[in-house]
């Protein structure tokens, strides 16, 4: 740990410049720590420092101890040959670089034992948002920087994985945004489930039938093992999208339905379960034919809810199952659904289109897009409201759940800007 809190105080410039020196006394001075390196070679490229009147251009590498250098093989490695200085904890011993046996500059970075003891406590307590009660000490603008950084990489993290998708369906944007819909009509817990769902049911062959809503719920429950039970005994419903389903298999060879057991009931309110799910997924591709470019087109967010406003077909109006009857009730998509849409599948295609295609129109209206959406509500942003933070709208609680998900959950507090402005105030204290 010592080591890694070296790097990061040495890539901060947490030390006091001023009593800095060489192991041999001589006044050196950092102009540019360099460039954090976490592959093979040194710990720092393209640094540059000043060791009395001569400047150096090179490598810096840091280790815990300076015979460590010797232990991990560095002065038979080339890598290490333009190191021009070697910063450790402790110095018990002297280094020469690979091959021309010249010795290097080394110099002892202390930490001070307040540091030492704020990591030590951000890393050891049980509680995933440890700096909870110190949140409050960091400056607006810090936190404000902070989010929106998040927010970018969090952006920047769905659009590699739509063009993931994009390499494998041939650069199909309709399809990569009919399995990024299904996906997150899986609404978390059966996200996984619906998202092989899509991958085993093409849109082609949705758009084919898309005259026909009962053969479209019967391939979206068919393909879903939601069909596989005995006709007999059933609703007459179920037994007429089971024969559909049949009728489209044999249409559609290569189809093969998933095993029931993928998607999940339990605890799930009634108007959350995949068979009302999956119908409404039906709904909407059964009427928007061509539902990416509109999304595309439209300008604000109730255009673009509007075109997800669209009720399961009459059966569902009296069923969430075909089993038991119940009270009428339409099957539409609520306001938080729509928003939690919006913000997981039509932000992120939208911010990826704009890279992709050069257009940063759609990108700038991607993240407007979540300024005018409320912020989500759960544990991990009610976490953050309760540390004092201001969450204004979805940007925001995007920004927060990248935080706790990359930073918080694995420790990682060294590498997230309030830790790194906690340390760095601890080091003025």
């Amino acid at each position: 740990m010592m080591e890694i809190l070296l790097q990061y105080i040495w890539k901060y410039r947490l030390y006091e410049s001023v009593a800095l020196q060489t192991t041999k006394g001589e006044r050196l001075e950092v102009l540019d720590p360099g460039i954090q390196n976490r592959d093979g070679g040194p710990d720092f490229f393209n640094a540059k420092i000043k060791i009395g009147d001569t400047l150096w251009a090179g490598s810096v590498e840091i280790h815990d101890k300076a015979s460590d250098w010797c232990k991990h093989g560095h002065q038979e490695d080339a890598a290490y040959k333009n190191v021009i200085l070697h910063v450790v904890l402790e110095e018990d011993a002297t280094v020469e670089r690979p091959f021309s046996h010249e010795e290097i500059p080394q110099c002892v970075l202390s930490v001070p034992d307040r540091v030492v003891a704020n990591v030590e406590w951000l890393l050891s307590r049980d509680s995933n948002l440890a700096c909870l009660e110190r949140l409050p000490a960091i400056e607006t603008v810090h936190r404000t920087e902070w989010l929106d950084a998040l927010l970018s990489e969090r952006l920047e993290r769905k659009t590699e994985d739509i063009f993931k998708w994009l390499e494998q369906k041939q650069q199909d944007w309709n399809e990569v945004f009919y399995i990024l819909l299904c996906r997150n009509f899986g609404f978390g817990v059966n996200g996984d489930a619906f998202e092989r769902l899509a991958r085993s049911l093409p849109l082609k062959c949705i758009q084919k039938q898309r005259n026909s809503i009962s053969q479209v719920e019967a391939l979206f429950l068919g393909q879903a093992g939601l069909l596989h039970e005995e006709a007999e005994g059933q609703h007459y419903y179920y037994r007429f999208l089971q024969q559909e389903y049949e009728f489209l298999r044999h249409k559609y060879t290569f189809l093969v339905p998933l095993e029931p057991y993928l998607f999940r009931n339990l605890r799930l309110r009634p108007n959350a379960t995949p068979h009302i799910k999956l119908v409404q997924l039906a709904a909407i591709f059964s009427q928007r034919e061509h539902l990416l470019s509109a999304i595309l087109q439209a300008r604000t967010p109730r255009e673009i809810k509007d075109l997800f406003r669209i009720n399961a077909s009459d059966f569902w109006d009296t069923h969430y199952n075909f089993k038991h009857a119940s009270t009428f009730r339409k099957k539409g998509l609520g306001e938080n659904a729509l928003n939690i849409l919006l913000i997981n599948s039509v932000v992120p295609i939208m911010f990826a289109y704009g890279h992709a295609h050069h257009q940063p129109e759609y990108s700038e209206r991607a993240l407007k897009l979540l300024e005018r959406i409320p912020a989500e509500k759960n544990t991990i942003i009610q976490l953050f409201q309760q540390a004092g933070l201001e969450v204004k709208h979805a940007g925001d609680s995007q920004a927060l759940i990248q935080l706790m998900r990359n930073y918080c959950e694995p420790k990682k507090c060294l590498y997230c800007r309030f830790g790194y402005q906690l340390l760095r105030k601890s080091c003025k204290e």
